[in-house]
């Protein structure tokens, strides 16, 4: 058996056990030669092994020129090795050396480029054999071969040595893992052919150096640790990372075991490192943390270009060394994938572009055909028609005869592609049935073509992306589809009426739930009073949507019937308990409420009064603004939210001076994330104090000091300034209870309007007052009061008694002496009905004024 050589250069002996005169120990190995260079070419340190090398101490090379080193006429060799090592990690040569005594050496030199301390890059410079003079023989080197060659081991293992010995040295050689033998001191002597292969570097290059010297890495300290523990009588040692491809790091694909190698004697003279490559479960294991992180970083937002870019961006370089995403012009719905390739060109949008490269083939992608926008025509019979068409990716390599014919029929195809690209996958972006787009992904870079493993997990990637984007896409059609029903659901138009200026705004939600059930209405009722209305449906969507404009339905309905607010948010709340449980058996539970928990705020203003009259349903409460600026809130009883069902509500009642400001809001309004709620409620009492020529300035105030951002719910605001009718657009007459009066009540009606210069509406006034006194008296009770109201474009004729008997109007038959009275007010009126009090009921009638 062959003892290994424990320095360069020494010749194998043979067996210790064997008979035969004592051998003198082997000469120490001299210590290799190191030396740090940083960026301007300044020698930063200088070793004892450097010094025994050239012969210069540390003081007379520190701090000096590196070039000062190399022979005369090798500086043009010098420039051409910094030149060539530019941009590289690491780099090896031989370079000529000047020794301090004036020899030349041509020297093996090794250098890794590290980053000190700081921001300062520089060079670390190994080498580890005795230095040469140019012309001579390096001691122990055997004659004929010259400095710097070696026969092959091969060859000297035949030269004299058994043909077992030969094998064994081909073993070494050839065995498909990596396989180095380090001395005692830890210097490799032998490495094998998976070695020089995976450190780019050959034996000579290496021999004599430490393996931190060979890959500097926190790895290679590590297993030299290891080493030493196996030298000292530890045993064999494991390691689950090695050196990286071209001494770039550690690789968690290699096992690395270290094995002592010990003399017949049991003594251990040095050590054996071997790593295997664990491909297949290094990739498995790369291709699952890719998925999980893909998880996380794919469908971050609602928009479809950036989530096809987050696509591209965790291919790369993950996957695949470029990635193209092309979403389809229109994408397809339905149908089951068809295996025939379609018969037209498929239009595709280029969406999002990823390479690993600044230039080169990917680049032209990432240019003039990968540009955000770029339109894409796919031939009929191309991969990607073929691929969209059947429902599933596919593998190509640069030789396919499809890929070629594509390269050739599209220009912007060769590009893409590129010359060196040499495997190519084609993935159909599809999901929930419909084929929004396709994904292309190369290498140009990596050595391994894609296998069957990396078009599964390039499928995964790509319907997570298209589930994002479908989702993305649905969500704005609904989005689009839920404000189009919103929008039209609140008041298109302010209605007409005297009582109040009003302006009012409505902000949907900034956020991915959607629009929420927001609104406001403006309700003109009897005797020249108006309702103001603001609510808030819970939850978002299309569902609140519809339950809000159920809701504001019924307001308005109940609103006709001039109930006192207190007994419509009691109807309101009862009208919201049947919803929840007509809607209690349906799937969607978060969305199924009916709208219970829907807060509502409803406000009656009667300008001839000033008094205005509230209730409110689990509401913020509004703000009213005297004409001094003085601000507060109204005193409004909180009443539950609506749908809670067993709780009474109460009605507020306060007068208003006139050109007062009242402020009914939704809680979006103060949900503001950059402020707290006091500090909310002193700006909106700021914007409404302020003087303003308009409503709509004020409104604009109030948001410009509310909002810095898009509301994370949505926002309803109504202001209103108050009017008031004076007594010269009121007259009252009480009047007894005798059919006598009904002459003399019209008589006052046409005398008032003479007054108002509105005798053009006395005929029709005088049988609406005649027809409702004379029902009073004959189906009513005292006291009777006969009241007029002028606004604008309005004349309310009302005729108050004590009963609670409504009218109700009927279709007379031939021979019937009543039941004509009414149905000819409802004739001539614009609109008529009746308004109850706590005792009494007023039968009222309008009639327009305008000249049509």
């Amino acid at each position: 058996m062959e003892r290994l050589p424990t320095h360069p250069g020494e010749r194998p002996h043979e067996s210790d056990a064997s008979p035969g005169p004592a051998r003198t120990a082997p000469p120490t190995p001299p210590p290799p030669a190191t030396a740090a260079v940083d960026a301007r070419g300044i020698v930063t340190e200088w070793s004892e092994g450097a010094r025994q090398l050239l012969g210069y101490p540390p003081s007379e090379v520190v701090g000096q020129p590196a070039a000062r080193l190399l022979a005369d006429d090798a500086g043009t060799a010098g420039a051409a090795a910094l030149r060539d090592a530019a941009g590289r990690e690491r780099w090896s040569g031989t370079v000529a050396l000047r020794h301090r005594d004036g020899r030349r050496l041509r020297r093996e030199l090794l250098a890794h480029r590290r980053t000190a301390d700081g921001p300062v890059t520089e060079w670390l410079v190994v080498s580890a054999v005795t230095g040469t003079p140019e012309g001579q023989t390096p001691a122990g080197t055997p004659e004929g071969e010259a400095a710097g060659s070696r026969t092959p081991r091969s060859e000297a293992a035949g030269s004299g040595t058994s043909g077992s010995g030969r094998l064994g040295e081909w073993a070494f050689r050839q065995a498909p893992c990596v396989m180095a033998v380090f001395d005692a001191d830890l210097r490799l002597v032998r490495a094998n052919a998976g070695m020089e292969q995976v450190l780019s570097l050959t034996e000579d290059q290496m021999r004599g150096l430490r393996l931190p010297e060979i890959v500097p890495h926190p790895v290679s300290d590590e297993t030299e640790a290891k080493m030493r523990r196996v030298l000292e009588g530890g045993g064999p040692q494991q390691l689950r990372a090695g050196a990286g491809p071209a001494g770039t790091g550690a690789n968690d694909g290699w096992s690395t075991s270290l094995v002592p190698l010990e003399d017949p004697a049991g003594h251990v003279r040095a050590v054996c490192l071997a790593a295997h490559q664990r491909l297949q479960e290094h990739l498995a294991r790369q291709r699952m943390l890719l998925l999980s992180e893909a998880s996380a970083r794919i469908g971050t937002t609602a928009d479809s270009g950036r989530t096809a870019q987050e696509l591209a961006d965790i291919a790369v370089p993950g996957l695949a060394d470029f990635a193209a995403v092309d979403l389809l012009d229109a994408p397809r719905h339905g149908g089951a994938p068809s295996p025939a390739a379609p018969a037209r060109p498929l239009a595709a949008t280029r969406t999002a572009v990823r390479s690993v490269l600044d230039d080169g083939p990917t680049a032209s992608a990432a240019g003039t055909a990968g540009t955000a926008g770029t339109k894409t025509l796919y031939p009929a019979l191309s991969p990607v028609a073929r691929c969209l068409a059947q429902g599933h990716g596919a593998l190509y390599d640069a030789a396919d005869p499809d890929l070629l014919r594509w390269a050739r029929q599209d220009p912007g195809a060769a590009r893409l592609l590129g010359s060196t690209t040499h495997s190519v996958m084609v993935v159909p972006m599809r999901a929930h049935g419909a084929t929004l787009g396709v994904a292309l992904f190369g290498r140009h870079r990596h050595a391994e073509p894609f296998e069957a493993d990396d078009l599964w997990l390039a499928e995964e990637l790509t319907a997570k992306a298209a589930v994002s984007i479908h989702t993305a896409r649905r969500d704005s059609r609904e989005h689009t589809s839920t404000m189009t029903l919103q929008r039209s659901l609140l008041p298109q138009t302010l209605p007409d009426q005297g009582a109040l200026d009003i302006a009012t705004r409505y902000l949907p939600a900034g956020t991915r739930a959607g629009v929420g059930g927001d609104w406001f209405d403006v309700i003109p009722l009897s005797g020249a009073r108006v309702a103001l209305v603001v609510g808030d449906v819970v939850g978002h969507g299309i569902r609140a949507s519809a339950t809000m404009g159920r809701l504001r339905t019924a307001v308005r309905t109940l609103a006709d019937v001039d109930l006192p607010p207190d007994e419509l948010l009691t109807h309101l709340d009862d009208l919201v308990l049947h919803l929840s449980a007509d809607e209690s058996g349906t799937d969607d539970t978060a969305e199924s409420a009916g709208g219970i928990g829907t807060t509502c705020l409803y406000a009656v203003y009667d300008p001839v009064s000033r008094r205005c009259a509230l209730a409110r349903a689990g509401h913020p409460p509004p703000a009213a603004v005297t004409p001094d600026g003085a601000v507060r809130f109204l005193d409004v009883p909180a009443g539950p939210p609506l749908g809670l069902g067993g709780l009474p509500f109460e009605t507020f009642e306060t007068e208003l001076p006139e050109g007062s400001l009242l402020a009914l809001y939704t809680d979006g309004l103060l949900a503001a994330r950059d402020h707290d709620i006091d500090e909310a409620l002193d700006k909106m009492f700021a914007a409404l104090a302020r003087p303003a020529k308009t409503l709509d300035t004020v409104c604009d105030r109030v948001l410009t000091a509310m909002l810095t951002h898009r509301p994370d719910d949505d926002i309803a605001l109504l202001v209103a300034r108050t009017r008031a009718l004076h007594a010269d657009r009121v007259a009252a007459w009480d009047l007894a209870s005798d059919p006598a009066v009904v002459a003399r009540a019209r008589k006052h009606a046409t005398e008032q309007l003479t007054a108002w210069g509105l005798d053009d509406a006395a005929f029709i006034t005088e049988l609406t007052v005649s027809e409702l006194v004379t029902n009073a008296i004959r189906y009513g009770r005292p006291p009777i009061q006969l009241r007029l109201i002028h606004e604008d474009s309005t004349l309310t004729c009302e005729v108050f008694d004590s009963s609670s008997t409504a009218p109700h109007m009927r279709r007379a038959r031939t021979f019937d002496e009543g039941g004509r009275g009414l149905l000819l007010v409802g004739q001539l009126a614009r609109r008529w009905g009746t308004r109850h009090a706590l005792t009494g009921k007023t039968v009222w009638a309008e009639q327009s004024l305008s000249p049509g």
